[in-house]
């Protein structure tokens, strides 16, 4: 089992996920049009998980920049590999935020 494991692992590391990663915006963006139909989320909320989406847009072009540039890798970049995980972290940070309001508006029935 194990070694059919590692053969798997081995046959996945050989595909590019780049349009993986392309075509996952599709998904996404069917997630956020049924995501903003919905009346009971506040809109920090719905910030929040549009600003994953910002997220994608930045690290992709500080990606470009860091190949052009530096001839490397994002992940080989550490100050840009950073600077675009910031916007991950900003937009977990937001939704934290609104999840939070949300459970505070909500009114608890003691028995």
């Amino acid at each position: 089992m194990n070694d059919f494991f590692l053969r798997f692992l081995n046959l996945l590391s050989r595909f590019d996920n780049t349009a993986l990663f392309a075509a996952s915006i599709i998904p996404y963006s069917i997630f956020l049009y049924y995501l903003y139909k919905i009346k009971s989320l506040n809109k920090v909320i719905k910030i929040g998980f549009s600003l994953t989406v910002l997220f994608v847009i930045v690290t992709i072009v500080i990606s470009i920049f860091s190949l052009n540039y530096y001839h490397k890798s994002l992940v080989e970049v550490d100050l840009l590999h950073g600077s675009a995980e910031f916007f991950l972290t900003l937009s977990d940070f937001i939704l934290l935020l609104g999840f939070i309001r949300m459970l505070n508006r909500l009114e608890v029935n003691n028995s």
